[in-house]
């Protein structure tokens, strides 16, 4: 009779050896072969009518491995269904040294698995954790920054004959030179657009005046720097590191001023179509509010990144390393070799530890996601984006599009992970009493900067 053998051999990490009778496995092979002999179809011989002799000869010795390592397989199962231990992926086969298979001689087989056992953890009580409600305050000076940026970006240019000042906007010819100017052969050449403010500071005080058709030697470096400098780099298919080694004849090609938007009627109705805003004190209003929602949401962000650390941070777990390590290196998404297996693993425990984690608030607080849910974050995810291509306000055909959506397997997975992701974070949040902190732009752009997940 078939049995299992459960012995630990490290932590969290343990040995499982099938042992099987040759009375476990002859039945159904045997039971095989008369299947063969059966529907093989051999020249010379009827179907049917083969001899069980020849068919043990040709095939016998595949059936007899499938077969002891089917019912291996079938034992390991059963085990592991009756007893149900908390593992993690799927048992593998350790380096086993079992007796090659005879046909001709049955014996009794043992085979070998490890299994990586997930660990036992207690969540610390977020409600007795400190945490900080970051908030932004929307000044006056914010909303006017944002309708001046509006009204540039709505502005029309127009050209001129000189450069005035930093905020002209020239369309420059650069072309790989040498240091006296003269143009290389095959070298680099290209057009592209940019603002005198974002230039260098000696690049700016060289181009006021200049006009259309005036040209100067100089390093990319010397002429452009900080996102700048990286901007025109890649536009041109250049390193930014290389930018010092290489001089370019600049040549400017058009000059021009953005002249801003006007601040009437028909700018408000363009900015906020369907509103009917109609002065420019309504105009703030509304920026205001939207200015407000947009940094709330981002401190709400920053708020749960402070859960996310404390949850994963002060929740201790042990893990089953050798076991993570040869499944990474062997049994994942591709094959690793042991130095990058070593080198990725702790990247994948974190993400394991925040599976468990995760997954026992969505299992212990019965956090569901309703058919319901998904086709209302799909609906918002939709009209958000084609709000912003402005498609008018029919949305007579959003359902029928949002059937499609539902019968996508990849997009109704992505939806239901951030669906549930935030119903977590939202639970979470409810168990908290943060305190309120005033913060400057900068300061939360800074969090966000160095906590992204």
């Amino acid at each position: 009779m078939a049995t299992v053998v459960r012995e630990n051999i490290g932590l969290l990490h343990d040995k499982l050896m099938v042992k099987l009778n040759k009375e476990d496995y002859l039945p159904a092979f045997e039971k095989k072969l008369k299947e063969y002999s059966k529907t093989a179809n051999i020249p010379g011989f009827r179907k049917g009518m083969v001899p069980a002799g020849m068919i043990k000869k040709m095939y016998g010795a595949g059936i007899f491995s499938d077969e002891v390592l089917r019912t291996i397989e079938k034992e390991l199962y059963t085990y592991l269904d009756a007893e149900k231990p908390e593992i993690f992926a799927q048992p593998l086969p350790m380096d086993n040294e079992m007796k090659p298979l005879d046909m001709n001689n049955p014996t009794d087989v043992e085979f070998a698995f490890e299994i990586g056992l997930k660990p036992a953890f207690t969540l610390n009580d977020l409600s007795k954790a400190s945490f900080t409600r970051n908030k932004v305050a929307v000044t006056p000076a914010m909303v006017d920054e944002e309708i001046t940026r509006m009204q540039q970006k709505a502005g029309k240019m127009e050209e001129k004959e000189a450069i005035e000042n930093n905020d002209n906007v020239i369309n420059i010819l650069l072309a790989e030179a040498d240091e006296n100017g003269v143009e290389i052969e095959a070298g680099i050449v290209k057009e592209t657009s940019i603002a005198v403010k974002d230039c260098s500071a000696a690049m700016q005080q060289q181009l006021l005046g200049k006009k259309v058709g005036d040209s100067f030697i100089n390093t990319l470096d010397k002429a452009f720097e900080g996102e700048s400098l990286t901007a025109i780099a890649q536009t041109i298919g250049l390193a930014k590191e290389d930018a010092a080694n290489k001089f370019f004849k600049i040549t400017i090609k058009t000059i021009g001023v953005v002249v801003p938007a006007t601040l009437d009627e028909a700018f408000f109705n363009e900015v906020y179509p369907g509103k009917e805003i109609k002065t420019l004190e309504a105009l703030k209003e509304a920026l205001q509010t939207e200015i407000e929602q947009y940094w709330a949401a981002q401190t709400r962000n920053q708020l749960h990144d402070q859960l996310y650390h404390f949850l994963l941070d002060e929740t201790k777990m042990e893990f089953p390393q050798a076991f993570l390590t040869r499944w990474l290196k062997t049994g994942g998404d591709k094959q690793r070799t042991q130095e990058e297996a070593e080198k990725e693993y702790p990247t994948f425990e974190n993400q394991l530890k925040w599976t468990l984690i995760s997954d026992t608030i969505i299992r212990d607080n019965k956090l569901e996601v309703t058919e319901e849910d998904l086709r209302a974050s799909m609906k918002e995810e939709v009209t958000r984006y084609f709000g912003q291509m402005n498609m008018g306000g029919d949305l007579s055909w959003l359902d029928s599009y949002l059937d499609r959506m539902m019968k996508d397997e990849k997009q109704v997975d992505a939806t239901y992970r951030r669906v549930v992701t935030e119903k977590l974070f939202d639970w979470a949040e409810k168990q908290t009493n943060p305190t309120e902190k005033l913060v400057t732009v900068d300061e939360l752009v800074a969090m966000q900067h160095n906590h992204q997940h």
